[in-house]
């Protein structure tokens, strides 16, 4: 039969729970995704091109945003998250990027919190960033949203 010393298991749940919450308190990750013509599906001829800068916090999951970009045929009609998709498939929009109804200057900021589903298809890598102009309006540019390896 096995034995435990009283001494040993105070310490041995306190660092059990010290493990387990530090698991669950990830830090936000900062990224960014490259936006391009050649991204879209079909594949779009375009000048434009973009960079998104992404910040994620697993712990609340947040998910804000800096869209900058230039050269695209006119302005940006919208811009989406889109998903579930992997690279060279289209799905449909998860969450807007732009305010709704109005042209989106150069750089598109903003915030939201993401579904318990939605920050599963983040960790997987099944969301993208759509970028819409009127000449192009499934896209004129795109990205696949890849969060860093840890």
């Amino acid at each position: 039969m096995l034995t435990i010393s009283r001494r040993l298991v105070l310490p041995a749940c306190l660092m059990g729970i010290a493990l387990w919450t530090g698991a669950a308190l990830a830090a936000p990750e900062s990224f960014q995704v490259q936006l391009s013509g050649s991204q879209q599906v079909p594949a779009v001829q375009t000048d434009g091109s973009g960079t998104a800068d992404l910040t994620y916090d697993p712990t609340t999951r947040m998910l804000q945003w800096s869209i900058s970009y230039s050269g695209l045929s006119g302005p940006v009609t919208m811009a989406h998250l889109h998903g579930p998709a992997t690279a060279g498939k289209n799905a449909g929009v998860q969450v807007w990027l732009s305010k709704r109804g109005s042209p989106a200057a150069s750089p598109i900021t903003g915030a939201a919190k993401l579904t318990v589903a939605q920050a599963r298809l983040l960790r997987r890598g099944e969301l993208y960033i759509n970028v819409h102009t009127q000449t192009h309006p499934m896209g004129e540019i795109r990205g696949q949203v890849l969060l860093p390896k840890s």
